[in-house]
Formats: structure tokens, sequence, C-alpha cells
């Protein structure tokens, strides 16, 4: 069954032919709402991108012009923006391109819509889970941060002739108060030359 699809009235779809057209395999999209093509120069301000990454993403499979120019320019349809955004996302949860294109490879020879949503929920939930993990990282970091400025803070009053090798013995922070390791670790050891 095929199924129709009208636009509203007043709205057209303009489809410039190109030589590429006979030749090329690839497919022209086209949507309601571009009302002209982005250069690639466009597209990368538009999504904060470089010209070289947008053609890297190109050559790897994840994004693809809708169509070139007679002179070979690459036309971006505004969609491309959308992926740009979505592969900067991806990239952010800490996947790779190789991984982003694999992850598109995988839902797009999926051959139900639910075997590929399955696929990309598997990863996000361990993508989400990898994250929920950093933030606990950057949690103690933060406190262990945190402590070794509250312990750097009593420095302001040391005298200005002590020396950096007698903050290990430093008197100005109470008895048996251990420095924190972001602090410890700036104290000599025996491969110093130290005692």
């Amino acid at each position: 069954m095929t199924t129709r699809f009208e636009l509203p009235p007043g709205k057209t779809v303009r489809r410039l032919p190109i030589a590429a057209d006979v030749a090329s395999p690839r497919v022209e999209t086209c949507t309601t709402h571009d009302v002209e093509p982005l250069r690639v120069g466009e597209l990368a301000k538009r999504t904060g991108k470089t010209v070289r990454a947008l053609h890297l993403y190109e050559e790897i499979g994840l994004l693809e012009p809708a169509r070139r120019t007679d002179a070979g320019y690459r036309l971006y349809s505004s969609d491309s923006v959308t992926r740009v955004e979505w592969i900067t996302r991806l990239q952010d949860a800490g996947l790779s391109l190789p991984e982003i294109r694999d992850l598109l490879a995988s839902w797009g020879s999926s051959g139900s819509a639910p075997g590929a949503m399955k696929k990309v929920t598997e990863v996000f939930e361990q993508k989400l889970d990898e994250t929920r993990a950093q933030i606990a990282r950057l949690h103690e970091l933060e406190r262990e941060l945190v402590r070794s400025l509250e312990y750097l803070a009593t420095c302001d009053s040391c005298q200005p002739q002590r020396v950096v090798h007698e903050c290990p013995s430093c008197d100005r922070h109470d008895e048996g108060t251990h420095p924190p390791v972001l602090v410890a670790g700036f104290h000599p050891t025996a491969s110093d030359g130290a005692e």
C-alpha cells in the first residue's frame, strides 16, 4: 500500500536537477522547511564545528550532503544541523566517531523498529551508567579540592622566611591533621633527596 503525501496549501518542494542525479546512487532529501540549502561553511558556523570535522563526518558515513552544486560544492539541508548536534551529544556521552558510525549502521540495518530501539537503549543505558560513575568521581574530586583549599588557606599566615621543605612539619595545622592527597603529593619523598 502506498501512502500519498500532500503538501499543505501554498507549500512546494523545489528540486533542482544536477548532473550527479543520473550517475550517483545518493538520494536527495528535501524537506518542506528547507528554504535554502546550507553550504558547508554555513553548517560549520551554525554547529560550531570546523569544515574539516564536517568533511570527516561525511567520510565515515555520519553526514551526507543533500546534494552538490555543478561545481561540486556540498549543500546540506537544515536537518544536517540536527545530525551534527546529535553527533556532538553522542561524543559528549563518550562515544567515538567509529562507535557512532557502528550504532547508526546497527540501527539502520535492524529488521524492526523495536530491534533498532533495543540496540539504542542498550548503548544509552551503558552510557548512563558510565556518566553516573563519572559524576560520582567528579563529586569526590570536588570534595578533595575543597578540603585542599581549606587546608591551604592556613598557608596565608605562614612566615615568609620558611622554606618549602618545612611544609610537611607545618605547625599551622591541628595536631594529627594530615594534608589532603592533592596537597600531600607536593611533600618531598625519599627520591626527592629529603629525609
